[in-house]
């Protein structure tokens, strides 16, 4: 029998703001979505938090013994500035600033998305589409919508009519927002604006002479709107209804709300049972903002080179804290937040580490069959993680107590532990132990120390080209090579 026939699984459903038994719409298998990144920089704690958040949900899904489906974006066109449809492509606009190619940014910072969330030790999605390589689905279902009359070309831009859509429909439902608020909230168009409400987005947009990244279609060379490309690769892969889609708190509105609009006006279907919303990440009790300088990049808390925290922290240790807190809530980052939670993480390893040089006894004085479904029940109630957290770390009270002989545990019993501890600890919250962490790091030395060698054979031969090419490559990789006097050594930032 599997996993998920034993347990029963409640999501908290952002659409009824209630939290709902977890039905597949076929038995055994879930289709999810999630929408990624803009790759026009670094990738910033707290879109790692989202992301980690709906890698913890993939790996319990996984472990219910669901066959999922995980698809998770890469935005690469399409978004522009203020996030609706004014201002320059966020990509576009950083090929500009620093005299590249817009694709030469968006491989840079997928490279770094990715290496970021491999040091996390994310599992990877599924599938991993980009918004570039979908172009033609998009005008598919421009095409849809206006067929069906939601809507309207302009000038060689596509926009969608949410009045006239809301006639029929209840735009603004997952959000709790009503139109008519929305349009007594908002400026009057002036002559310029295009569109005929200030709340109609665009599906398509005119590309000026002076916008690089452009594509043909039927109403000119253009670009799609930023909220399409989730419907389009979503509906791709996951069919017109699915059962997950989860994002940022922030992409509620509108971006979410706009991709249900879409999906009903080009097929007429909801396109999400269960819409999940991941919280904000803020630190020192203040929103996350470059602008501010109130902000820190995964890799300067990895490194400790950052003028805010009093040391470096692993990223196992970061994904703890950042499991300590339900995925719905806000969670704030501090020096003294973390240092706790590398206390506990440790508490929980050396826990680990005892198990193994445990005396089993004829009988066992604890319920470990109980302990173990009130594992399940935690992750069962909304993945509610700081509460397996909690019984977890009862677990590690019955292993010290065994090992001072307070408490008795069976064979079997002690076997039983072992397992669930491991399979929460490192599958469901995907933590990495200490030893897992230096053996990895004794991989990647022995790997650097043997390109370094080929490197200086390269410059030895006087071969720069390839010299460059590999110190490059490890730069982009996050590992830093550094020339001395004593020869060269490397550090991974």
């Amino acid at each position: 029998m599997a996993k998920y026939q034993e347990q029963q699984l409640k999501i908290h459903n952002s659409l009824s703001g209630k939290k709902e038994k977890f039905i597949p719409i076929n038995e055994g298998h879930v289709g999810m979505y999630v929408c990624g990144p803009t790759v026009y920089s670094n990738v910033h704690l707290g879109n790692c938090r989202t992301f980690m958040s709906f890698d913890m949900i993939f790996r319990y899904l996984k472990h219910l013994d669901f066959k999922v489906r995980y698809v998770r974006n890469i935005t690469d066109a399409g978004h522009l500035e203020d996030d609706a449809d004014e201002g320059e492509d966020k990509i576009a606009k950083k090929a500009r600033l620093e005299q590249i190619e817009p694709m030469e940014v968006v491989q840079r910072y997928t490279v770094d998305f990715h290496t970021i969330l491999q040091k996390f030790n994310f599992l990877p999605p599924s599938i991993e589409p980009t918004a570039t390589g979908h172009i033609i689905e998009q005008i598919e279902i421009i095409k849809e919508i206006l067929e069906h009359g939601f809507a309207y070309e302009i000038n060689g831009s596509v926009y969608f009519d949410v009045v006239k859509f809301n006639k029929t429909h209840e735009y603004g439902k997952l959000s709790g927002r009503k139109l008519e608020d929305m349009i007594s909230n908002t400026r009057e168009l002036t002559a310029q604006d295009e569109k005929r409400n200030p709340q109609d987005f665009a599906l398509w947009k005119k590309a000026e002479p002076q916008h690089i990244m452009r594509w043909p279609s039927p109403w000119g060379d253009g670009f799609p709107g930023w909220h399409l490309e989730c419907t389009a690769m979503s509906t791709k892969y996951l069919g017109e209804t699915f059962d997950i889609h989860g994002g940022g708190m922030d992409l509620k509105f509108p971006h979410h709300e706009c991709e249900i609009a879409q999906s009903e006006a080009s097929h007429g279907n909801a396109p999400v049972n269960y819409w999940m919303h991941a919280n904000m990440l803020t630190m020192n009790g203040k929103k996350m903002a470059k602008s501010t300088g109130n902000n820190i990049l995964p890799n300067e808390i990895f490194s400790g080179e950052n003028e805010i925290l009093s040391k470096p922290f692993a990223p196992s240790v970061v994904r703890f804290f950042m499991m300590q807190a339900h995925y719905t809530s806000i969670l704030d980052l501090s020096n003294e937040a973390l240092l706790a939670s590398e206390k506990g993480y440790h508490r929980l390893m050396d826990a680990l580490g005892l198990i193994d040089g445990l005396t089993a006894s004829k009988s066992s004085s604890i319920d470990l069959a109980a302990w173990k479904q009130r594992c399940y029940d935690a992750m069962n109630d909304d993945f509610n993680t700081p509460v397996l957290i909690a019984v977890l770390f009862e677990g590690v009270k019955f292993i010290n107590q065994i090992k001072e002989d307070k408490e008795q545990i069976s064979e079997t019993d002690l076997m039983l532990l072992s397992e669930t501890m491991n399979v929460f600890v490192f599958e469901v919250l995907g933590l990495e132990s200490p030893a897992q962490l230096n053996a990895s790091s004794d991989k990647i030395g022995g790997v650097v120390s043997l390109l370094i060698q080929l490197r200086n054979e390269a410059r030895a031969n006087k071969d720069f080209a390839t010299s460059d090419k590999i110190r490059d490559e490890l730069a982009a990789l996050g590992i830093q090579l550094m020339d001395g006097k004593e020869g060269t050594t490397f550090s991974i930032i």
